[in-house]
């Protein structure tokens, strides 16, 4: 198989791509995300900003130019507006309070990059998920158990942060941080990599 190389530091990110069968390195893709305004429609600001990191990473390629980068960017909206890292825990707060008893839209943009031409195929899908009303008691509870402070909307449906949701409709993979079906689907049709498909190693 291609040597794959993930762009993104996420733990959550590197677990889902792991429990596909695909073996990878991780390069960093920070970028400069102020590039992309914060008022472009959110299916194609993740595209841009998955499109930003993947860009960066393939400068960092060197021996590995011919490798093939995954990265991603998943933004909470609501109400229109982009939700995103808490900057403390009381921000944290005022995003699930007003996160509470209501539907919301979780984007991620997603990146394919072949190193070795820049040839890129971007991509972006929504899910739409529904609080529970919360008690500002459940509301710091949660905060104090610290999850919320690394992710985008202020909670981790794959962590405890899926006692507060009541439904989704839509990939819950995506709200995880990376679309694995729309993903596989780009692999195979655009790169030539079939995750379904046995390596030698499996045969």
């Amino acid at each position: 198989m291609k040597k794959i190389i993930l762009a993104s530091k996420s733990p959550r990110r590197a677990f889902l791509l792991s429990g596909i069968g695909l073996r990878f390195d991780i390069i960093d893709g920070d970028a400069d995300e102020s590039s992309v305004p914060k008022d472009t429609e959110p299916a194609l600001y993740t595209q841009e900003l998955a499109l930003l990191k993947a860009a960066a990473a393939a400068k960092k390629l060197g021996s590995k130019r011919s490798a093939i980068i995954i990265s991603a960017d998943t933004i909470v909206v609501l109400d229109g507006k982009i939700l995103g890292k808490p900057k403390d825990e009381d921000d944290a707060f005022l995003m699930l309070k007003s996160l509470s008893g209501r539907t919301h839209e979780v984007y991620t943009g997603y990146c394919v990059m072949r190193g070795s031409d820049s040839f890129a195929v971007c991509r972006s899908v929504r899910t739409s998920v529904t609080f529970r009303p919360l008690s500002d008691d459940k509301i710091h509870a949660y905060i104090a158990t610290g999850e919320p402070m690394d992710k985008a909307g202020a909670y981790g449906i794959q962590e405890k942060g899926a006692a507060l949701v009541e439904k989704i409709d839509g990939d819950y993979f995506n709200v995880v941080g990376l679309p694995i079906s729309a993903l596989a689907d780009t692999l195979e049709k655009d790169f030539d990599i079939n995750i379904l498909k046995k390596t030698d190693k499996e045969k």
